[in-house]
């Protein structure tokens, strides 16, 4: 079993949260990861 890491800096005050929320569902979308999280049968 292989782990993949993603360098994405914690929300914070400063930080844009929906820029964040962007940042995590590219890389759900990457991984093939996104239809589990949102719900929905592969």
């Amino acid at each position: 079993m292989t782990t993949t890491r993603f360098e994405i800096k914690k929300f914070n005050a400063i930080t844009n949260f929906n820029l964040l929320q962007v940042q995590i569902m590219a890389i759900l979308v990457q991984t093939g990861l996104k239809k589990v999280v949102i719900g929905k049968k592969a």
